[in-house]
């Protein structure tokens, strides 16, 4: 494998030096000869496709109508919906006031108590009253993890469970200070901490109970740099517990349905949730927010009524159908092309109709999310905004590209199945890509 490797960085820089050291801009055709003779084009499945903005015309394709899985690549496909469903804030809860109750109930807002985007409002809101606080049940009509999710990954960050009113992120957060005691947010959950005595293991780390909300913490004590963040165990009745908790009052489950002209608290701006969702590749927040959609849209939280009506209704002028299962990539039965996520990236642009707005919410290269350390910048600029998208054996870049010469450029960069380490598939990417935007 090393051999190989090496190969691939030789090949790819006498390639790169050969383009380099030419003359003006790089024709089309050296971009299929560069392809054609790059090692991660021979030794796994790759697509690419690469748009002219400006001319409105495709200046190379590679199999651009083959379906790839494209991992977070997904959540631009939640993006756009959300920016046809939602509005310039995102619905925190809705209620209604009967006698002395207040009736509430979740959108799937996930800025709800979340430690980065701190969507307070509904909580004040909550807070303030002097009534009867009664927690509306029933309106979410899914399980608590999509399609094609792994199940045991469910004490990763990443895999947080998806409800009606989603607390704190739905995860617990724990960490250890410079004397390294350990801090458990919310604090709710610190009672349900418990030793592992019979793991051997001495870093410290903590594992929850598959089926229940017990934390078991492995080692002897946290490092001073320890931090986790640990998916809890949703459901209805932790809802009322935990609320309750914070809100220092009482909270009742009821299964009263609130009327149509029920009232919404809106708790942040949109913006703030897409930009979360996109930079670090929030798999959570983008669950959620199909959930929210799904509230505005329908009533009620289904996220599979909302993909189908994006297919029917959004995306229906798409090149190649996709197969989309859930918001975030976490799903292995997500399928789209190449040439489809170009013509998703077209829509995305019209539709927010504000460059440097669109790019400030994506990753830049060198410069912020996941593709900070990525790129290098040219000159401190970016030039590369785009989505990252990686599972096992997979990785893919979609996105817009800025040459030296001003050319706007629209790419998907897909890359399935290799065996490789992801880092030497991703510097190859970048190599190119960082080409491009030189001499094209």
């Amino acid at each position: 494998m090393l051999r190989r490797l090496s190969i691939m960085i030789l090949a790819a820089t006498l390639l790169t030096n050969s383009f380099v050291a030419q003359a003006g801009r790089i024709p089309k055709r050296k971009i299929r000869r560069m392809f054609k003779h790059l090692a991660i084009v021979n030794d796994h499945f790759t697509g690419f496709m690469l748009y002219d903005l400006d001319k409105g015309r495709s200046i190379f394709e590679l199999n651009s109508n083959k379906y790839f899985t494209p991992a977070s690549n997904t959540k631009l496909f939640t993006f756009y919906t959300c920016l046809n469903m939602l509005g310039d804030s995102i619905p925190g809860i809705k209620y209604s006031i009967e006698g002395d109750s207040l009736l509430f109930s979740g959108t799937g807002d996930p800025s709800f108590l979340h430690a980065d985007l701190k969507g307070n409002n509904a909580f004040s809101f909550l807070k303030q009253q002097n009534k009867q606080l009664l927690f509306c049940t029933g309106n979410y009509q899914k399980e608590i993890f999509g399609a094609g999710w792994a199940w045991d990954d469910y004490n990763d960050y990443y895999q947080a469970e998806i409800n009606n009113l989603p607390l704190y992120g739905n995860t617990v957060y724990f960490s250890a200070d410079s004397s390294r005691n350990l801090s458990v947010t919310p604090a709710f959950f610190r009672s349900l901490l418990l030793r592992d005595t019979a793991s051997k293991q001495s870093t410290f780390s903590i594992k929850r109970d598959l089926v229940s909300n017990r934390f078991y913490f492995l080692g002897a004590k946290p490092s001073s740099k320890y931090h986790q963040w640990v998916p809890f165990k949703t459901s209805d009745e932790l809802t009322v517990k935990l609320l309750a908790d914070t809100l220092k009052k009482p909270v009742y489950l009821s299964h009263m349905t609130l009327p149509a002209n029920a009232k919404i608290i809106y708790n942040i701006k949109a913006d703030s949730v897409y930009k979360l969702m996109l930079q670090t590749s929030d798999n959570f927040v983008a669950e959620q927010l199909l959930l929210v959609c799904s509230s505005v849209k329908y009533g009620y939280l289904n996220t599979d009524s909302v993909r189908q009506y994006a297919i029917d209704s959004l995306l229906n002028d798409l090149p190649d159908k996709p197969q989309w299962r859930d918001g975030s990539g976490l799903s292995r039965q997500n399928l789209f092309t190449p040439r489809s996520i170009i013509a998703l990236l077209q829509k995305i642009s019209a539709k927010v109709n504000d460059e440097k707005k669109l790019f400030g919410m994506l990753p830049n290269g060198g410069v912020s999310g996941t593709l900070r350390t990525a790129y290098n910048t040219d000159n401190g600029e970016p030039f590369v905004f785009a989505k990252t998208g990686s599972l096992s054996n997979n990785y893919n870049q979609s996105g817009y590209l800025v040459t030296r010469k001003g050319h706007r450029l629209a790419f998907s960069f897909m890359n399935n199945n290799y065996t490789d380490a992801t880092h030497a598939v991703r510097d190859e990417m970048v190599r190119i890509m960082t080409l491009i935007h030189e001499k094209f």
